[in-house]
């Protein structure tokens, strides 16, 4: 069918047998939150062309332009649409276009894939669910944008099978982001899945690979994903605004957003920004070594099971403008080896809380000295200035 032309429109990582609730809710439910708890937080535009983050980039999409359901999508929650909407999408043209998926429930056999092209979007209108269909498989993705350039993927859900799945080992993704470049996912709610919300950068080490560039994820929602909201492995440039990795539960390390490349190459330029990590059974946010020039400002990382941020040999942090409240271990954990960190400017107060739970006490109060900060001695070049800490007794 031919195209038709429109207008473009996720030492102590976590705490063993803690109590770990699942963390359900709606997406109008988490978008209050983000706004009320971080009211005071202003979102930090480019203020010049040296600044690379922009919360909405400028992607290069076709003209083409179809419909799922004219390519047999049912969207009935029982057929498997896979075949057709991977149809959809290789019938637009070769520079690329939009394909919408109506309101509905599409089954995806995850361990195909909706395979993204270079210059198209996935627009999933108004309820349109990707529900991934049950398997045991060692890798799988709802949707794959690798080694693609100009990609866009908005709106709707996606949900795992993590409750249906059929084995006990694998990873199962919502969204997989490899060697790809300029890529942006944007309003979506991402949950339930075996493994990630979403990943960034590559799985596979024993190969030569370029690894993506320019990702930005912007009121994006992962929440109650097996092992964590986001992953960023190796990678440049990713930008991450106006979300939320909650509840991440059932294999470690459990964590909001996880930025740990280790040999897969290095990751340098990430930028979190007023989003939201918490209630995690890991930590809110942790970064290891391989990372550089990492900026966590505006944030909030509350009631993870872990530490509120945490950094293990990471170059050149900073840590500014964030709240990061009642963790069950410290606020932040500068770590073995990290080097130069800037800690201004943030609310660190109540934190942990794992001692004061044991000992069936209240971390709120005041006549006890939470752990907020704990700096490790072989960590270098970490400045501290106007951050609100817990009360002393």
């Amino acid at each position: 069918m031919k195209s038709k032309s429109a207008p473009q429109g996720a030492q102590e990582r976590f705490v063993k047998n803690a109590r770990s609730p699942r963390f359900f809710t709606s997406r109008a439910k988490i978008l209050t939150a983000i706004a009320a708890s971080l009211a005071l937080a202003t979102l930090s535009l480019p203020a010049s062309a040296t600044n690379w983050w922009n919360p909405s980039p400028t992607i290069t999409i076709g003209s083409g332009w179809v419909n799922v359901r004219d390519f047999g999508a049912m969207g009935n929650g029982v057929t498997d649409d896979t075949a057709a909407i991977q149809a959809a999408i290789d019938a637009l043209p070769a520079s690329g276009g939009t394909v919408v998926v109506p309101t509905g429930t599409y089954m995806i056999d995850a361990t195909k894939s909706i395979n993204m092209r270079s210059n198209t979007r996935l627009s999933l209108w108004g309820d349109a669910y990707l529900q991934a269909i049950p398997n045991n498989a060692d890798f799988a993705a709802v949707v794959k944008a690798w080694n693609v350039n100009n990609v866009e993927i908005l709106g709707g859900y996606i949900v795992g099978e993590r409750s249906q799945h059929l084995g006990t080992n694998g990873m199962g993704y919502g969204i997989s982001i490899q060697e790809a470049n300029q890529v942006y996912v944007h309003d979506m709610t991402l949950s339930n899945n075996w493994g990630d919300g979403v990943l960034v950068g590559t799985t596979f080490g024993w190969r030569t690979f370029t690894p993506p560039s320019g990702v930005t994820l912007t009121r994006v929602i992962a929440n109650n994903n097996r092992r964590q909201g986001l992953s960023i492995t190796a990678a440049n440039q990713v930008y991450v605004v106006n979300s939320s990795f909650t509840g991440s539960n059932g294999t470690a390390p459990q964590a909001g957003i996880d930025i740990e490349p280790q040999t897969l190459g290095p990751t340098s330029q990430v930028r979190i920004e007023n989003s939201v990590m918490s209630n995690n059974v890991g930590n809110g946010l942790e970064v290891h070594d391989n990372v550089s020039d990492v900026v966590v400002t505006s944030d909030a990382a509350e009631n993870n099971q872990g530490y509120g941020v945490f950094t293990l040999g990471t170059d050149n942090v900073t840590i500014t403008n964030d709240t990061l409240s009642q963790n069950y271990l410290f606020g932040v954990d500068i770590d073995a080896n990290t080097n130069t960190v800037q800690l201004t400017n943030n609310t660190i107060t109540y934190n942990g809380a794992a001692w004061f739970v044991a000992h069936n006490e209240s971390p709120l109060t005041p006549s006890w000295t939470p752990r907020d900060i704990t700096i490790d001695s072989t960590a270098v070049n970490v400045t501290q200035s106007n951050n609100t800490i817990s009360p002393l007794p």
